[in-house]
């Protein structure tokens, strides 16, 4: 194998590594190549946790959106924005959820559809909220003594 052969396999080696890693770090970037289309919809919640722009959406743990900014409210809530494909109707009485995947897993907006024959139009926004749970918040409870099953006012 001459040393020129050689130089033009390395390089067509070398190309093809480079073009994985370009793709790879687009599909774990997350961007796609349709951003028209969706429904833009939001929910307000009180804790939000590690919730991050371009986090999952979800229903029925099928990824159907992403999360497109978090805001703070003037009543100093977190206003969560997030885009569901289009295709996926939403009844208004849906509700939105912050879970975890597994134990220390990313978090992710869960969609829970409700029962209403109204749907949700880009814009709207869910009114039944769960907020993040807080490990260190229910740490921080059981350590000073606080009553869990008690109900905060």
């Amino acid at each position: 194998m001459s040393k020129t052969t050689r130089d033009f396999t390395v390089g067509l080696f070398v190309l093809a590594g480079l073009g994985t890693l370009a793709y790879l770090a687009l599909q774990v970037g997350g961007i796609e190549g349709n951003g028209e289309g969706g429904l833009e919809l939001s929910a307000e919640f009180t804790e939000i946790g590690g919730l991050k722009e371009r986090s999952p959406v979800v229903v029925s743990g099928v990824r159907v959106g992403r999360v497109k900014r978090i805001e703070l409210t003037p009543d100093l809530r977190a206003l969560v924005v997030f885009d569901v494909d289009s295709k996926y109707e939403l009844p208004t009485d849906s509700s939105a959820a912050i879970r975890t995947e597994g134990l220390l897993g990313q978090q992710f907006v869960a969609i829970e559809p409700g029962a209403e024959e109204a749907l949700l139009k880009s814009g709207d926004k869910i009114a039944f909220t769960e907020s993040a749970l807080s490990i260190e918040r229910l740490v921080g409870d059981f350590v000073h003594g606080n009553d869990l099953d008690k109900t905060k006012e």
